[in-house]
């Protein structure tokens, strides 16, 4: 009896022991599988974070594209620098610069010269392109402001202090009417009762001017970089231009007035993308993408760096 009782202890013993190592079994098969799981979200989340960390960094590389970027020629140097920049993260797209007068480049896109953004040194021009239908919607945007100065070579022995006795000169760089810088500086002299009242500043001639100052020579020039020129060179011994384009010229020059906005009203830089029938998808998509950096924070510091002003509002 006993033996029986025994012997039936025993197989129930190992009845439970055969569970308990089922169960044990069951359990490391269940861990492993949350294991190899836990494996593969971890492998899908870091996959998600690489793809992440790249569109933060950046978006995807284009193939190879050439873009047509027209821009006012006092914007040249800081522009060169912006293309170089913007080339570190997209290498393959050429950025070929057209840099004039803004009315000259308005003049060319209306004739259908190919372009795909348009960064003018004044509001008219965009006005003008806007009219016509060419600035793709929604894309217009204020960027930046300049400012008018009066320059000379550094000890020019110039009696000229700035724009209120400008007839002392004896020979003035000035901007055709057509450019901007040429614009402001006869709104700026109208103000100051040097020339006449008028709705269209921009249509006064050299030859008024000059008589208005007295007879002073005055070298006609088609941009502002020729105007900076015409001084730096000293065939003129003023001229006015724009505060930005005296960088680089700090030991070369005088600057004889900032003039004030009060005189010149701001000179405020616009920016768009211009509707280009030419242009592929591949192209548009860059020429959109580089629209967009120009507006960014890091073309922001590099303009500020060029002594032009970006506090304003787009």
């Amino acid at each position: 009896m006993k033996k029986r009782v025994l012997a039936a202890i025993m197989a129930a013993m190992m009845v439970f022991s055969l569970a308990g190592c089922s169960g044990s079994s069951d359990k490391k098969a269940d861990d492993s599988k949350k294991t190899e799981g836990s494996k593969e979200d971890a492998g899908d989340d870091q996959k998600e974070d690489t793809a992440a960390g790249k569109k933060e960094a950046g978006k995807e590389e284009f193939e190879e594209t050439e873009i047509q970027v027209f821009i006012a020629a006092s914007l040249n140097t800081v522009m060169t620098e912006l293309a170089d920049k913007y080339n570190e993260k997209q290498p393959n797209v050429k950025i070929t610069y057209n840099a004039d007068s803004s009315g000259t480049l308005l003049t060319q896109i209306e004739e259908g010269y190919e372009c795909d953004l348009f960064f003018s040194a004044a509001q008219k021009q965009m006005d003008a392109l806007e009219k016509d239908g060419l600035v793709k919607d929604g894309t217009r945007a204020n960027v930046l402001n300049n400012q008018v100065v009066v320059v000379t070579l550094k000890d020019s022995g110039t009696k000229v202090t700035g724009l209120e006795n400008l007839k002392d000169a004896k020979s003035i760089a000035l901007a055709g009417g057509s450019v901007p810088v040429g614009k402001y500086t006869r709104q700026a002299l109208i103000n100051l009762g040097i020339l006449e009242k008028t709705d269209e500043p921009d249509a006064i001639t050299t030859q008024q001017i000059s008589e208005a100052l007295g007879g002073v020579e005055i070298s006609e020039q088609d941009n502002v970089s020729k105007v900076l020129a015409a001084v730096v060179e000293g065939s003129c011994e003023v001229g006015t231009t724009y505060y930005s384009d005296t960088y680089g010229y700090e030991d070369d020059l005088n600057i004889l007035e900032t003039v004030s906005y009060d005189l010149t009203g701001n000179v405020i830089y616009p920016i768009c993308q211009v509707v280009n029938d030419e242009a592929d998808e591949l192209q548009a998509k860059a020429a959109a993408d580089f629209y967009e950096f120009i507006l960014s924070d890091e073309a922001k510091t590099v303009f500020d760096s060029y002594y032009f002003d970006t506090n304003v509002e787009r």
